[in-house]
């Protein structure tokens, strides 16, 4: 073969090989664009989670379910953006979204086959969910449901204590490792805050049982200033606070 020749023949795969990178770039920004709209969608229901409007929640879930869907059928012949950390990022974020809801309202958790994720993927969704816990049970003491949120920091206590068992390399994992301390930190706080909220409710009770005997015995009227929710035998009301499903 002459030199000619073989210069015709390097042309012609070259520009074979443009085409199909030409295809794999467009379907690379096509995916960016998919992923930001998933993000999008999971961040919509994680607010609308946060509101209790449960309905806006699950219209925004399916929407990421079916953005997700897109994406990756898209991408069933390249792995390799599959993989990509934009692509997976905004996968978790489903994952995120989905545990969120599925523990609030009381439902079973997806598998990760229904999410359209990888193992590690799944994992690291399970740890920025149980790191977005910690906003329902500050939530909740807000409102003074400190006893309802004791299960929302069992979620994140039974979460990490699940994630220190995956003991494999971060390039397995993808960084797994990273996302369990900041769970870990997130934990130790939320338990402290909660304790904190626990002891503080046990005093205003005492307080309040003690103004109503005194009361009784001295003919005082401290107990009539209780909230609405306090009985004037210390009580708390057990009709009073309810938060949401759990």
């Amino acid at each position: 073969m002459s030199s000619n020749e073989a210069g015709q023949a390097l042309t012609g795969i070259v520009e074979q090989i443009r085409g199909q990178l030409t295809a794999v770039n467009q379907l690379r920004d096509e995916t960016l664009n998919r992923s930001r709209a998933l993000i999008r969608a999971c961040a919509e229901s994680i607010r609308a989670i946060h509101r209790h409007e449960w309905g806006e929640a699950e219209a925004m879930l399916a929407a990421a379910r079916a953005a997700a869907g897109e994406m990756v059928t898209a991408l069933a012949d390249y792995p390799m953006l599959y993989h990509a950390g934009y692509t997976q990022d905004a996968l978790k974020e489903l994952v995120e979204a989905h545990l969120l809801f599925a523990v609030v309202r009381g439902a079973p958790p997806p598998q990760p086959a229904d999410l359209h994720v990888t193992g590690p993927t799944y994992l690291r969704g399970m740890s920025e969910a149980a790191t977005e816990m910690r906003r329902f049970v500050l939530d909740m003491m807000r409102q003074g449901q400190v006893v309802e949120a004791e299960p929302y920091l069992d979620f994140m206590d039974e979460v990490y204590t699940l994630l220190i068992t995956v003991d494999f390399p971060d390039s397995i994992t993808d960084g797994l490792r990273r996302h369990t301390d900041v769970l870990r930190t997130v934990l130790e706080r939320t338990r402290g805050d909660l304790t904190l909220g626990f002891r503080q409710e046990q005093m205003r009770l005492a307080m309040r049982s003690f103004e109503a005997r005194l009361d009784t015995v001295a003919g005082t009227h401290f107990a009539a200033s209780a909230p609405p929710e306090v009985a004037e035998s210390g009580e708390v009301d057990e009709t009073a606070g309810d938060g949401p499903a759990s």
